[in-house]
């Protein structure tokens, strides 16, 4: 058997011949010859006249412990279409890559199970070139149909990088919480740009949109979404409810420091005020018990928090906003300020709080991908671009399913 014939067979590489092998210092380089005459644009676009000619080399998947080169010469056409010179399209490779598509794959198939720095050294490629290959995949198999059909989203951001460096998230909670989109920022344009690539058709779908109470989302899906119902995250509201029992805390420890009082004491307070009560130990509860007996402002401070938290107990329909304007009532004339200023918060956010109870939407899902984002991140030891890192989370969070050259 002839070795192009054997290289014809065990490589199968679509759409072209095996016409050469050469074994060289540098590798296996096995020549291609292109079986179709006509040149195709990338934009789809095809022709018989040739710009020019040239020969390209594109690594493939190894041979044993040699690399593999495939090498074939490669035409460029005028495309009227894109108005500007184009390479043509090979079978066998992605749109400006030196790789073929059966290393892109295996490339993206080893980075969704392990770090980079393992993937460079099992496939001999530096560590940018796995970010590349990466990209690449996402790009070709990322599914716009994954913006169809949205009813319930949730929106979020994560930090990626020191010096409060954002990426926003948006998940779907009605299917299982996968990735469908993210971008850099934080801010109310970043939002914008979603709901852009959403389009008008697609954002008159949406019923509701759950996010925190950050003012950048909340005027972003007011503006471009005004029909759909914001859900605020239920954990984000009993945060500010801890961070005002913290504040009257602080407070009050200052006081008892100035009279002479019970500082350490009031110092020690701190896990009793802000614990589940059902997870109290037995030193804890007597404290709260003291609190209450010496009829402390930290008590009444406790009961409020833990009122607010009742919110979200509430299952009957009605219960919830008439217990929430009672809340509301008594913060505002509890005398404690911190928590008269965060009626002032709750009651700006009433109709989202509110619409979190009734629907039974959280961020929880958005939170646990936000683990799962932090950990790709960790794993590549850091991103030097956020597109990289989009990039991988489309991959690890988004449903893409990457095929296995040998599955083929």
């Amino acid at each position: 058997m002839r070795v192009s014939t054997a290289f014809n067979k065990m490589l199968a590489i679509p759409g072209a011949t095996v016409t050469t092998v050469s074994f060289t210092p540098g590798g296996i380089v096995v020549g291609l010859r292109l079986r179709r005459p006509r040149l195709i644009c990338p934009c789809g676009f095809t022709t018989a006249a040739t710009y020019d000619r040239s020969r390209r080399h594109w690594r493939h998947l190894d041979l044993g412990a040699s690399k593999l080169l495939l090498e074939a010469e490669i035409r460029r056409l005028w495309c009227p279409r894109c108005a500007r010179v184009r390479t043509e399209r090979v079978p066998w490779a992605r749109e400006g890559a030196r790789f073929s598509r059966d290393l892109d794959d295996v490339v993206a198939w080893c980075a969704q199970r392990m770090d980079k720095t393992a993937v460079s050294r099992l496939l001999r490629i530096s560590w940018s070139a796995v970010a590349g290959a990466v990209m690449r995949v996402v790009a070709d198999q990322l599914d716009e149909a994954r913006l169809d059909h949205l009813y319930r989203i949730g929106i979020d951001e994560v930090s990626w990088r020191k010096g409060h460096r954002y990426l926003t998230i948006v998940a779907d909670h009605d299917r299982g919480g996968s990735v469908i989109w993210a971008g850099e920022g934080r801010s109310a344009a970043t939002v914008a740009s979603f709901f852009a690539e959403l389009g008008p058709d697609r954002v008159n779908t949406l019923e509701a949109v759950s996010c925190d109470m950050s003012a950048g989302y909340l005027k972003a899906i007011g503006a471009h979404a005004p029909e759909a119902r914001v859900a605020i995250d239920p954990f984000h509201v009993v945060k500010l409810g801890n961070d005002a029992i913290d504040a009257c805390r602080r407070q009050a420890w200052n006081e008892a420091r100035k009279t002479g009082g019970r500082e350490r004491w009031v110092k020690h307070t701190r896990w009793a005020l802000v614990k589940d009560p059902g997870a109290l130990s037995t030193d804890q509860r007597l404290t709260l018990e003291e609190l209450r007996r010496t009829r402390s402002v930290l008590w009444r401070a406790w009961a409020l928090k833990e009122a607010l938290r009742d919110v979200y107990r509430l299952r009957e329909l009605g219960a919830s906003h008439q217990f929430l304007d009672r809340w509301l009532a008594w913060a505002c004339r509890s005398r404690i300020p911190s928590f008269v200023r965060l009626s002032r918060t709750i009651r700006a956010n009433r109709d989202g709080i509110l619409a979190a109870v009734e629907l039974g939407l959280s961020n929880s899902k958005l939170e646990g991908l936000n683990s799962k984002i932090r950990l790709i991140n960790h794993r590549g030891f850091g991103h030097h671009s956020p597109a990289a890192l989009i990039s991988m989370i489309y991959l690890c969070c988004g449903g893409i399913t990457v095929d296995l050259p040998t599955g083929r």
